[in-house]
């Protein structure tokens, strides 16, 4: 199975962040979080890569899906697998 390269920027006490989480433990897909909670600099870089400021905001292979709703509606079409590389 190919290396994916997931990266979710995250606050805490997030539920959309929380429900993201889960759907990629799931699926058994390690990711990279990157907690922006009152980090300025790390809530800017998450704005310059996705265009948007809510989170979670998630890349998969450099490619920005978007957030979990985003996520949640690949795993409804049954596009999500192929994106995790399966």
């Amino acid at each position: 199975m190919p290396t994916v390269k997931i990266i979710m920027y995250t606050k805490p006490f997030c539920g959309f962040c929380a429900a993201a989480k889960a759907l990629l433990k799931k699926k058994g897909v390690a990711y990279t979080e990157i907690n922006i909670g009152g980090e300025a600099a790390l809530r800017d870089e998450m704005i310059a890569r996705s265009a948007r400021s809510t989170v979670p905001q998630i890349f998969i292979n450099d490619e920005h899906i978007g957030g979990y709703d985003d996520m949640a509606a690949l795993e409804k079409a049954g596009e999500l697998d192929s994106r995790l590389g399966r």
